[in-house]
Formats: structure tokens, sequence, C-alpha cells
């Protein structure tokens, strides 16, 4: 079972979020100059890491606010997690 510590909630189930999305792309920075090849970056290339990574997830049945969850795609231990904004690391 993995158990996601809201920010706002403290400790919930994994069951009350909904995966969000990959917590290391970033949006070009100015969509109205962005060229089709940056879209496709943004939106269709991902890395398929094993160990830690960052990650989006939505407090869908509890505050409704999303978090920032440093999490092992391997062993699903989740290893940080905070405010969207936080930079993470592993052990806080």
């Amino acid at each position: 079972m993995i158990r996601i510590t809201c920010p706002h909630c403290g400790p919930r189930d994994h069951a009350e979020f909904s995966y969000a999305g990959d917590a290391t792309k970033a949006r070009p920075a100015d969509p109205a100059t962005a060229t089709a090849a940056d879209w496709h970056d943004y939106v269709y290339l991902r890395d398929n890491p094993a160990g830690p990574h960052l990650e989006f997830w939505h407090h869908l049945h509890g505050c409704r606010q999303y978090v920032k969850v440093l999490r092992d795609v391997v062993t699903h231990d989740v290893l940080a997690s905070g405010h969207p904004a936080d930079d993470l690391e592993a052990g806080r």
C-alpha cells in the first residue's frame, strides 16, 4: 500500500489521490513562441526511470490540492512529499 503525506491533511492512503503526471517536465516558457518540437517534447517524451522520480498527485478525495511526491517507482516507497513548488529530496 502506498501512503502519501499530504502537506494539508497528513498521511493518507493513495486511493484518495489521483496521479497527475510527471513533475520533472516544464511547459514551454513562452507558448506563443514554442515550436511544434517543443510541444511534442513536453507532451509525449518521457523518461522511464527506475528508482526515485518526482510526480504530481491530486488529493481528489481530500483537500483537492496538488501534491508533489518523490516516489521510488520500483518499490513504490514515498521518499518525500510536499507542495508543488517544494524542492524535494530523499529523506525529507
